[in-house]
């Protein structure tokens, strides 16, 4: 049997990766010391829990791919992590079946960039809104998303009697696992953004859009998955607030069930090591189905101007 090609492998050990890191999440909330601190201001939060999932996911990567370069919202870390955070079971099966892409087999592990938001959501986190949680791990190979693993530590938090959490997982231009991808429904437009970063712009976007229903929720990983789920037709986000750990590993996921993600302008997002880490024009995320063009075109050009691309 050949081996599996690095971008299969490093999406397989992420899922497993993931589900430890979202276990420490719920360990530390159920702890009840949150260790929050302000990163820039009362909108932009770190907890112990963003910083411990970060050090198990970067160790974990390390030891399983030492050539890989993993970028993570959090300041490095080199500490040693306790032994119980380390995954003893190598790779989920259900991601070493996914067939791999054609323009992604002969990628190298030293060609990969992954991009780590340990628990995006964190303000959500803090407040109680757990279903808007997740972790993130983006795989990118040439600049662009090649793989995404997304966690939902608390996915049917609410309901205790079914399973607890879950992980969705996927390869750009193949297949998706651990959900099921649901259209939004016809006839409505339905837009997601945010709930605690909203500004002249954004809102001045959604109203040329003219949606018969704006969901304002934490977290691009959850907003995404409102598109995945059908429960909206689009993601807009007029703002330099986002940054390339919130965006990879979704954006993979998305493009592998046919929808889209870009800038404000249309544009694809890069990430390249080096690329500029903010998502300074803004994102803008279509379902399967959805016009995606239709979106860019209806933003104001007004809007566009003042959101400029970095290299």
């Amino acid at each position: 049997m050949a081996p599996l090609p690095p971008v299969v492998r490093v999406m397989a050990a992420s899922v497993r990766i993931a589900d430890k890191a979202a276990e420490i999440i719920r360990g530390i909330l159920s702890a009840g010391d949150l260790g929050i601190v302000e990163k820039t201001g009362i909108n932009d939060l770190q907890t112990e829990a963003d910083r411990s999932a970060q050090r198990c996911i970067v160790a974990n990567l390390a030891r399983q791919f030492p050539r890989l370069t993993v970028i993570g919202e959090e300041e490095p870390d080199d500490r040693p992590v306790p032994d119980h955070w380390l995954v003893e079971d190598g790779a989920d099966p259900r991601a070493e079946r996914v067939d791999c892409p054609e323009q992604l087999a002969g990628v190298t592990e030293e060609q990969i960039v992954v991009w780590v938001d340990p628990l995006d959501g964190t303000k959500e986190f803090t407040q109680g809104l757990l279903d808007h949680v997740t972790v993130l791990i983006g795989i990118a190979a040439g600049g662009r998303p090649a793989a995404g693993v997304i966690n939902q530590p608390y996915f049917n938090y609410e309901r205790p009697e079914l399973p607890q959490g879950r992980t969705i997982f996927g390869l750009a231009g193949g297949a998706v696992a651990g959900f099921e991808p649901r259209a939004p429904p016809a006839g409505q437009r339905i837009v997601t953004t945010t709930r605690s970063h909203s500004t002249g712009l954004v809102q001045a976007a959604l109203q040329a859009l003219q949606p018969d229903q704006v969901v304002p929720v934490g977290g691009a990983g959850h907003k995404v998955l409102l598109l995945l789920e059908g429960r909206a037709h689009a993601y807009v986000f007029a703002s330099p607030g986002c940054k390339k750990w919130d965006t990879c590993a979704p954006e993979a996921i998305l493009s592998a069930v046919g929808g889209r993600l870009t800038d404000m302008h249309g544009d694809e997002l890069r990430y390249d090591a080096a690329v500029q880490r903010l998502n300074s024009a803004g994102v803008l995320a279509t379902a399967p189905g959805v016009q995606h063009d239709w979106y860019v075109q209806r933003v104001p050009q007004e809007v566009r101007d003042k959101l400029h691309a970095v290299a």
